[in-house]
């Protein structure tokens, strides 16, 4: 495991199958989760706090889109390089195992799961990430795979 400084440029390269990178961490508030949740998500569970109590999760949760969003940014700022991402082809898989509730802090890690030159553009490579995210009790909030494109430093190389 790493850490990176913030704004730190990574590479093609630089992101070796096996790499595990700590991200940070951040912590959720309930006017955070029901703000977000009225604006892009805004089902019961998210929004009522005192009607979530009596529904599926026995209290208020945050949007997993929510969860999605913050650890995102955590990833720009210690994984993704702004200067050599050029974006994702998409996200393989993405799932909320546990549920995020009021007042947890949550961890990100994002591990190299394969990168590879592409083919039909050499200035670049094609990197496929897990990214995690736990609570403070260790439990797994979320996970997804996701497919970035990222510059390479050397373009003319194998590597």
């Amino acid at each position: 495991m790493t850490d990176l400084p913030e704004h730190a440029t990574w590479y093609f390269e630089d992101y070796i199958p096996g790499l595990t990178v700590d991200c940070g961490s951040f912590s959720i508030s309930e006017a955070e989760i029901i703000a977000f949740a009225k604006e892009y998500d805004p089902q019961p569970f998210h929004i009522d706090p005192v009607g979530a109590a009596d529904g599926p999760f026995g209290g208020l949760i945050a949007s997993g889109w929510h969860t999605t969003s913050l650890m995102m940014r955590l990833l720009v700022e210690h994984f993704l390089s702004p200067e050599t991402s050029l974006g994702a082809a998409g996200v393989d898989e993405i799932r909320w195992p546990s549920p995020v509730r009021p007042g947890d802090t949550l961890r990100v890690r994002g591990t190299v799961l394969d990168a590879r030159r592409s083919k039909s553009r050499p200035d670049r490579g094609i990197v496929k990430s897990l990214a995690e995210v736990t609570n403070q009790r260790g439990e797994t909030v979320m996970r997804a795979i996701a497919i970035n494109f990222v510059l390479a430093r050397n373009p003319e190389s194998e590597g």
